[in-house]
């Protein structure tokens, strides 16, 4: 499974158009990224891009805004701190929750806090964090191995390393 993640500041050419390559190409999810943008600008462009997600029956995973993802009633990725703060009622008001884990104890509260799939990374070098080392392959068989929810890796993916994702027990990578 490759889950597409969005930077509209990387993005060559027109951010929407490209959505549409993606949910057109294949892409198994779209996550929707942009963690600067404010609520209301996110909430609309949120809609925008699901608008044409549906079109191609893929998926839209929203990042971080909770409230919009509820509104929405779409899957949500979380980091760790934003999950453990949820009640049991703000958690039930959302159709999925994923979450970003860095550690194999994080992974297994996330799971117990009803996160239904985890991204891992960053597993290889990647431009993102020129400063942080990669975790890696054990780091990923470690957190695979400690939950039983589907984990996604992330981190300087290339489709040379794919194998090695998937040996190492991850159900698929985001890129």
């Amino acid at each position: 499974m490759m889950i597409c993640v969005t930077n509209r500041k990387l993005c060559r050419g027109d951010f929407l158009e490209r959505i549409e390559q993606l949910a057109a190409g294949g892409a198994d999810a779209i996550l929707l990224r942009e963690k600067d943008l404010s609520v209301p600008e996110y909430a609309a462009l949120a809609k925008q891009c699901l608008a044409i997600c549906q079109a191609y029956h893929t998926p839209l995973w929203l990042n971080s805004f909770r409230e919009v993802a509820g509104a929405l009633q779409l899957p949500v990725q979380l980091p760790m701190p934003i999950l453990r703060t949820l009640t049991e009622s703000q958690r039930t008001q959302l159709p999925a929750i994923g979450a970003s884990v860095h550690s194999p104890e994080e992974a297994v509260l996330a799971e117990k806090l009803g996160a239904s799939w985890l991204i891992a990374g960053h597993i290889f070098a990647t431009a993102c964090k020129p400063d942080l080392p990669p975790r890696g392959l054990d780091f990923l068989r470690n957190v695979c191995s400690s939950v039983s929810i589907p984990v996604y890796a992330i981190g300087g993916i290339t489709p040379e390393r794919l194998p090695a994702i998937t040996q190492a027990g991850a159900a698929g990578c985001c890129v």
